[in-house]
């Protein structure tokens, strides 16, 4: 009787120790989810600040040469 005793408190215990691991990987799972979600909304920011980069780093038209119609307007 005492090795069914004992079997069914390591029985319990395997079973405690896998609800624990089970709540574990859920939480690690939703932070991850959060972290990817968070790394695609600053990816989608990095590109849209390195095109607005480059087009202030295009050069300016000269203000001088400001364009005539052609002779046929």
């Amino acid at each position: 009787m005492s090795d069914l005793k004992a079997v069914s408190e390591r029985i319990d215990a395997l079973e405690s120790r896998l609800m624990f691991q089970d709540e574990t990987i859920e939480t690690l799972n939703k932070a991850i989810t959060d972290q990817w979600l968070k790394i695609d909304v600053l990816t989608r920011q990095v590109i849209a600040l390195g095109q607005r980069l480059q087009e202030a780093e295009a050069p300016a038209p000269d203000p001088d040469k400001v364009e005539e119609p052609p002779p046929h307007y």
